[in-house]
């Protein structure tokens, strides 16, 4: 598909909008879409059938529901890298809103300064080795409950972090470590919202096992 007109879907505001907001992994109507995007209900769908076209989303249909996401990981790292570009002052300096930037999801991955802590404390413990697991990693990891079902997609790679402009863990293995801190309640979501909090538990064993820190 040629680079011009995926650029000019994702390009109008309406969309971005739009785009942006799936960017939480979560599933959302053409209604909903819409009140986001700040357009009328035919309005959006119109942007809505222009991203399908460009495969930059896809429908989910649930009964007489039918719901919007993100048509994959790749779109997802897409956004994740135009935000990079788009928040990329001569100097760098974070702008972003702190429980954004602390943590939040991308995709289905954990991202934000927790994101990219525990990205470089994998590697620094010898858990993790050029995004494949090491025999070490995989021990430990599955002994705190992990657990990666078998899929075509990557298993991990380095998804730039728009906000702390260093790497976080993206592919199933960044999915299956956001979705253990969620089962053991050490972040939870926040409604509407990208931001995960960080429990008191979470701050507790994140900090005791993995060695991140917390402003």
């Amino acid at each position: 598909m040629d680079v011009a007109v995926v650029a000019a879907a994702i390009g109008e505001p309406a969309r971005a909008r739009m785009l942006l907001s799936l960017l939480d992994g979560r599933a959302r109507t053409s209604t909903e879409l819409a009140a986001i995007a700040d357009v009328s209900p035919s309005t959006a769908s119109v942007h809505l059938s222009r991203l399908a076209t460009n495969k930059l989303v896809r429908v989910a249909k649930q009964g007489k529901c039918r719901y919007y996401v993100l048509e994959g990981e790749h779109v997802a790292s897409a956004l994740e890298a135009l935000c990079v570009v788009a928040h990329a002052p001569r100097k760098f300096n974070p702008t972003t809103p702190e429980p954004l930037r602390l943590a939040r999801t991308c995709y289905d991955h954990l991202a934000g300064t927790v994101g990219v802590q525990l990205r470089e404390r994998l590697q620094s413990l010898g858990w993790l080795r050029e995004y494949e697991l090491t025999e070490a990693g995989r021990k430990d990891l599955h002994a705190l409950g992990l657990q990666i079902a078998p899929s075509r997609r990557r298993f991990a790679y380095a998804c730039l972090d728009w906000s702390e402009r260093r790497p976080h863990i993206g592919g199933a293995l960044g999915a299956a470590l956001l979705n253990v801190m969620l089962q053991r309640r050490w972040l939870t979501r926040d409604p509407g919202s990208r931001a995960l909090t960080i429990t008191r538990a979470g701050h507790r064993e994140l900090h005791s096992r993995f060695a991140i820190t917390f402003d």
